[in-house]
């Protein structure tokens, strides 16, 4: 198996565990990930559709699913009406954090047969990958 494979299973190991966490708590994929997207702060529906790599018209259908679990909503902005945010409701918020919780915890599970050294190879190198990549991790709250 050559680096590319074995990087692509390792996303689907990383995946299937996200989407067990997810499933738990009865969330897709998708939905947890929206909403760990503004779990801290409204978001602009068009910096949520390029953060999440999704068409503006897909976003919009995970946003109505989402919504009429009321688990977010659509607000105004307040500097530009025109300008539609996304919020996190009570509800969503406490499914937010526990969904994040539990993917922080649960997730180094992937590599526990590893040997101690090698979990601290695999942290220093997912620490570089992410610094590298610019993706801002959201303040804890």
């Amino acid at each position: 198996m050559d680096y590319g494979e074995k990087l692509f299973w390792l996303s689907v190991l990383i995946q299937r565990k996200y989407a067990q966490i997810c499933a738990e708590l009865d969330l897709t994929p998708m939905q947890a990930t929206l909403l760990c997207a503004i779990k801290d702060e409204p978001r602009r529906m068009t910096y949520l559709a390029a953060a999440l790599g999704m068409t503006k018209n897909a976003l919009s259908q995970l946003v109505d699913r989402t919504e009429r679990r009321a688990l977010v909503s659509r607000v105004s902005s307040e500097q530009d009406r025109r300008v539609i945010m996304l919020v996190v409701t009570p509800a969503g918020k406490v499914l937010a954090e526990a969904v994040y919780a539990e993917t922080v915890k649960r997730l180094p599970e992937i590599a526990d047969s590893l040997s101690a050294d090698d979990q601290r190879a695999l942290e220093h190198v997912a620490t570089a990958i992410v610094d590298a990549s610019g993706v801002q991790a959201p303040t804890s709250s």
